[in-house]
């Protein structure tokens, strides 16, 4: 569903609940913006019509009324359409807040932001409302990629995209043919899993390595999504979450915090250089190629190759 959509529904929806009386069709187009736009009157109706339908899948109970004179109205009473008491704890009022301020940097911070308000006027005290806190440091999930709006909402509606994509070890991007699966955040960065058409297979894609616009596709999914463990489960094995082996490497003193945090062991080799053990999977070389000149990769072979070259196509980008 648009967000176009989900605006409109959510007009008709307040003008339903908010009326003390039954509005007619004609009342209700004047009143919503969708509607005076919508064009035509067969154009209005059906728009009207699937509006009143979805709302009513979502459980909204609108009641039709008849006027004396035959006309028809339309209203949602505040009795029907109330919902239970909402409780939270502790850890689902931090989580509700931490999911607002994904929001911060996207197109929905504003709604989110309203979501929070009619909560805290309902008497739900939430994570950030000034009550002691049980961490010294406030979470944050930023989602500032352009990529991320699009994204979400693809993986909602379940539409294939297309996009521009720069592996770390490339000079150029590559487009890509995707079935969207679910966004996952780690270590701070987004990341994509889905069905890369071309390869036939699934696949997990940086949202800070997208080039350019990502558009939709036409068509529907043809591989099933599997389920939202199974997603996690990929992007932290892509990542370099679920390490198979074990890695040497050169890190420079008072540097690569993250890397130390993960390390199975650590010496100081003189005033420049600590040596470090880490866990080694796949998706390790892309993240040692971050820290540029801080890391040297001791062993395996294949990881020092695989860094090497990382830092060699960014140095000709």
């Amino acid at each position: 569903m648009a967000i176009a959509k989900a605006e409109r529904l959510m007009n008709l929806a307040l003008c339903l609940r908010g009326t003390a009386r039954p509005l007619t069709k004609r009342e209700l187009r004047t009143s919503i913006e969708a509607y005076i736009e919508a064009g035509s009157e067969d154009a209005f109706n059906r728009m009207f019509e699937r509006d009143k339908d979805d709302l009513r899948e979502l459980g909204m109970v609108i009641d039709t009324v008849e006027s004396l004179d035959g006309e028809v109205g339309y209203m949602a009473r505040r009795d029907s359409n109330r919902l239970p008491p909402i409780t939270l704890d502790v850890a689902e009022s931090a989580a509700l807040s931490l999911a607002a301020r994904v929001w911060q940097q996207a197109r929905l911070a504003g709604a989110a932001s309203g979501a929070l308000q009619k909560l805290r006027a309902a008497g739900m005290p939430l994570a950030d409302d000034g009550q002691e806190r049980t961490h010294a440091l406030e979470p944050r999930v930023p989602a500032g990629e352009a990529a991320f709006e699009p994204l979400m909402l693809a993986c909602r509606d379940r539409r294939p995209v297309t996009f521009g994509y720069r592996k770390s070890n490339a000079v150029r991007a590559e487009t890509r043919q995707v079935e969207p699966w679910a966004l996952e955040c780690w270590r701070g960065h987004w990341y994509l899993a889905g069905w890369d058409r071309d390869r036939g297979d699934k696949r997990v894609f940086r949202l800070s390595r997208i080039d350019g616009k990502v558009r939709s596709r036409s068509g529907s999914f043809t591989v099933p999504v599997p389920g939202q463990v199974a997603v996690r489960e990929a992007v932290a094995a892509w990542a370099g979450e679920n390490a198979t082996d074990r890695a040497r490497i050169r890190l420079r003193s008072g540097s690569g915090y993250p890397l130390r945090a993960r390390a199975l062991s650590c010496r100081a080799l003189d005033a420049e250089w600590d040596e470090l053990e880490i866990p080694y999977g796949h998706g390790l070389g892309s993240w040692l190629a971050e820290f540029g000149p801080d890391v040297l990769v001791l062993d395996p072979a294949e990881l020092r190759a695989d860094v090497v070259e990382r830092l060699r196509a960014v140095a000709k980008g």
